[in-house]
């Protein structure tokens, strides 16, 4: 059997290149600037994974650090935006650093007190429990970038087919 934790890392880590390769080939231009509605860029998504996912429930919450995040302005709508490689660069490094923390870390512990005194808005959940969440937002968010990708030039990570009519098939 395969050991949980690295069954769950391998999901996170599947999840997060699937963020990556969304982006391949996509121009700067494209990846600041919003294809949706609600206004947010595909590096600005990144930069959220970054801060607000991988660096607050992990090196935050988990590993109880005291982070200066950035403002939801500084991390959606930064002007100028950094570089593409500068982005990418934070999100593998605080990547790297998620997944040492998840190593180290037993899959029931719990924030420790420290950790929710700086986070009171965090929930007290295991560390299992906090993986499980991140590659849900992970996988939420890429799915996102998957719409935006196919707004700005039509790339469809995921191509569903036709559904052949299955009416007369028996139910067993």
């Amino acid at each position: 059997m395969t050991d949980p934790k690295d069954l769950l890392l391998d999901t996170l880590r599947a999840q997060r290149r699937r963020v990556l390769s969304t982006l391949e080939g996509l121009p700067d231009g494209a990846l600041t600037s919003s294809a949706v509605p609600s206004g947010w860029a595909p590096l600005g998504m990144v930069r959220h994974l970054t801060s607000d996912v991988e660096r607050f429930w992990f090196q935050g919450v988990v590993a109880g650090e005291a982070l200066d995040l950035p403002t939801d302005d500084e991390v959606w709508h930064p002007s100028p935006f950094p570089s593409r490689q500068q982005i990418l660069d934070d999100y593998a490094a605080a990547a790297a650093r998620s997944d040492r923390v998840i190593e180290y870390t037993a899959l029931d512990a719990r924030p420790s007190s420290r950790a929710l005194a700086l986070y009171p808005w965090a929930p007290d959940r295991s560390l299992l429990e906090t993986v499980l969440h991140v590659i849900t937002e992970t996988a939420t968010h890429a799915g996102h970038l998957d719409v935006a990708r196919e707004l700005v030039d039509g790339h469809q990570h995921l191509v569903l087919t036709e559904f052949t009519d299955r009416s007369d098939t028996p139910t067993p």
